[in-house]
């Protein structure tokens, strides 16, 4: 089996340097299919990114594609073609629409990471952007399981792409989560608005249906939100531009 993560996924990121997004996460992608030998079972790390907008969760046949953002099309550019070279070579694959991962060991500075950055060098006072947007966070453990089983169970026949949704179903607010952290680390924590941290367009609700995934694969999350924020406060294992940002050793 092949499973390729690689890709730029920070969003203002991608949004910055579309080429570079585009030249990762698109040709990287096509690189890769036209190597992968017939008898290989292909996973494609794809994104709820590539949804259009929705007040419940989505699902993989009746929710339509609608990125708002570069790196929301360039996973379903990558995804169309998994879908042409899983045909055309004659391969299994999978595209696994993967949901907001949550725990140790970001590379980027996602909002939680960047929440508990700013705890750790000593800051009670944090600058946020929108709280209220509702995401599908997944444990980056659960999300480990859930790649393994798209690798290696069920049946994918060969020449066929199989496309699922990675996630939990559930969601929380940053609101919610800082209520959740305020627990956890025992800190007064008090927030100000910072108008740089608003995106231009921010979606307010972004969830999972994981009917298929655990129906054909049999996999299904067994961490909740505050394990995962359990995890990362105790073990952070933060981006290097967090640690320089914030001054942490």
């Amino acid at each position: 089996a092949i499973v390729h993560l690689a890709a730029i996924h920070f969003i203002p990121e991608c949004e910055a340097n579309p080429e570079l997004a585009v030249s990762t996460n698109v040709v990287g992608t096509v690189n890769l299919l036209q190597c992968c030998p017939t008898q290989c079972r292909f996973v494609f790390a794809s994104s709820g990114a590539v949804y259009r907008p929705e007040d419940h969760p989505h699902s993989e046949d009746n929710s339509p594609p609608g990125p708002l953002d570069i790196y929301g099309l360039t996973k379903l550019q990558g995804e169309e073609y998994t879908r042409y070279f899983a045909t055309l070579r004659g391969f299994p694959a999978v595209v696994a629409r993967l949901f907001n991962v949550v725990g140790p060991g970001e590379t980027n500075p996602h909002v939680l990471p960047e929440i508990v950055a700013q705890l750790k060098a000593g800051r009670t006072e944090l600058l946020l952007g929108n709280l209220d947007s509702r995401r599908d966070y997944i444990h980056i453990s659960d999300a480990a399981a859930g790649f393994a089983a798209l690798a290696l169970a069920g049946d994918v026949p060969t020449g066929t792409t199989v496309t699922v949704n990675l996630g939990t179903g559930q969601t929380a607010s940053v609101r919610e989560i800082l209520e959740l952290l305020r627990t956890i680390s025992s800190i007064p924590i008090r927030v100000v608005l910072d108008p740089a941290r608003l995106r231009r367009v921010d979606r307010p609700f972004l969830a999972a249906d994981t009917r298929r995934i655990r129906e054909r694969f049999g996999w299904s999350p067994v961490r909740t939100m505050a394990d995962a924020l359990r995890d990362l406060w105790e073990h952070p294992d933060l981006p290097t531009a967090l640690l320089q940002k914030y001054k942490l050793p």
